[in-house]
């Protein structure tokens, strides 16, 4: 096994990792941190639900935004897969998904303000691209033979709708229903920016201290995920989508003269628009470039690559947690409410507790894109090995792990988390906006002094270097030879 490219490519990656680990700002700030974590601990374990005003709202307006958002991102992502093959498409795709949800929501802020429009187009047009690529993945692993024997003169369209789409219509569904999951998640931290989710009020108790609150809206949050296939049945889904327009909201009327001057004057550069020419252009952007773009690229980068590796080593570390070939029926239950938990916390909403706990630094959010991303590698690899069958006299304990599953389940680990590496790298650029100096931080400042021309740049900039990414980690599982279920894909 350690001859394998495999592990070379890993031993690599761990390389750059430790390297990075050197220029990254790990410590730790707050006074009393332990004194914070036991207190917000205690306020877990003794959640106050009824303090909570307006949360029944709050969990339907999540929902809401969930659903619409989902939904429209669907649509709109199938028909962009049937045009799939057109490089133009595809370009177009990678770019709207390489930008995170929050950054969406932070430029329709600037014309829509705090309507709900600004939400349902946050998730959408991400998730648009996502729901482009994967569709376009399973479609082309359908089977063709039922094409073949379509008669003669049928239209594509007809043989589009009678020969693939039935054959692929279980893995789309099953892909969208994870999505789904995915949305809510989404919805909940894009209270982080002022809109009426579930994000809004756990900020709001967190800051003041209300840790019994915080414990409450984390557990509801974690119920609405863990009972999603029980509440969003199939026959029920339509009905949802339906009726989740109505729950939004009003939000302030748009005022539409301010969506013409945000595309007109308020990202246009300075330079131009003052009239200062080809030369001024080139100062600002070199400023910029100097000043903000490339230190906000080299912490966005130190931050991803030490991320990655301690998710790799998390989800070493996880997936025994759920695997039948590890215990009992006990241990395996706890292992997976452990997981539930890490997988369904979004990184972004555990980045800003423990920045309240630890001080600002790259900590928080190094551990919070680990626990995150290792427990979702983590179920899926658990899995995996579930469908294992050891032989009669299999080695026990340590040994097992080592020398039976871990070799066998080594190339669909490697690739699962070069999958997850792009998108590692995304939550890593927003998580600038908590005040760790990624790249988030400077298009959150630069958006806090009303220089959205710099924000427009640095966001392009963001999306370049997913896409990339992006690239570097298809190449690379190309090189390697990994597969495996397109589904994975997303966060």
């Amino acid at each position: 096994m350690m001859a394998s490219a495999s592990v070379r490519i890993s031993l690599l990656f761990v390389a750059i990792g430790l390297l990075s680990l050197f220029f990254a700002d790990i410590a730790i700030t707050s006074i009393n941190p332990w004194k914070d974590l036991t207190a917000l601990f205690i306020g877990i374990v003794t959640p106050d639900f009824l303090s909570l005003q307006g949360m029944g709202t709050a969990l339907l307006r999540t929902i809401a935004f969930a659903f619409t958002g989902v939904a429209l991102g669907s649509v709109s992502g199938f028909l962009l897969a049937l045009a799939f093959r057109w490089r133009v498409v595809r370009m177009f795709s990678a770019f709207i998904r390489a930008i995170h949800e929050l950054f969406w929501a932070l430029i329709f802020l600037q014309f829509f303000g705090f309507h709900p429009l600004t939400g349902v187009l946050a998730i959408a047009i991400p998730y648009a691209g996502i729901f482009a690529k994967v569709y376009s993945d399973i479609l082309d692993e359908v089977d063709p033979t039922p094409a073949r024997v379509l008669p003669a003169g049928t239209s594509t369209f007809s043989a589009f709708l009678y020969a693939r789409v039935p054959d692929a219509l279980p893995h789309l569904a099953t892909y969208t229903a994870y999505r789904l999951e995915c949305g809510l998640r989404s919805s909940a931290v894009l209270g982080f920016v002022g809109l009426p989710t579930l994000g809004f009020y756990l900020e709001s108790s967190f800051s003041q201290g209300f840790y019994s609150e915080v414990g409450a809206l984390l557990i509801l949050f974690y119920v609405l995920i863990a009972t999603l296939r029980f509440w969003a049945r199939p026959r029920l889904v339509p009905f949802y989508i339906i009726a989740a327009p109505f729950f939004l909201g009003d939000g302030l009327p748009i005022v539409w003269g301010n969506v013409v001057r945000f595309f007109t004057e308020d990202i246009v550069p300075s330079p131009i628009r003052n009239g200062d020419g080809i030369a001024g252009l080139a100062t600002w952007l070199s400023e910029l470039t100097l000043h903000e773009a490339l230190p906000g690229i080299w912490n966005t980068l130190v931050l991803t690559q030490v991320a990655l590796v301690l998710t790799g080593i998390c989800t070493l570390i996880a997936f025994p947690l759920i695997s039948r070939h590890f215990g009992g029926p006990k241990r395996r239950g706890i292992g997976h409410i452990l997981l539930v938990i890490a997988r369904s916390t979004p990184e972004y909403m555990l980045a800003y507790i423990l920045l309240q706990l630890w001080g600002p630094s790259m900590l928080p959010a190094i551990v919070a894109l680990a626990l995150h991303n290792g427990g979702i590698i983590g179920h899926l690899i658990g899995k995996r090995s579930n469908e294992i069958r050891l032989r009669p006299d299999a080695p026990q304990g340590c040994d097992r792990y080592h020398y039976e599953l871990l070799p066998r389940l080594y190339r669909p680990f490697i690739a699962f988390l070069l999958y997850r590496w792009e998108i590692i790298m995304r939550e890593t650029a927003i998580l600038g906006i908590l005040g760790i100096y990624t790249l988030g931080f400077y298009v959150d400042s630069a958006i806090q002094n009303i220089q959205f021309d710099r924000a427009m740049v640095l966001i392009l900039i963001t999306a370049s270097l997913n896409i990339l990414v992006d690239t570097i980690s298809r190449r690379v599982r190309q090189h390697l030879k990994l597969r495996t279920s397109v589904t994975c894909e997303g966060h």
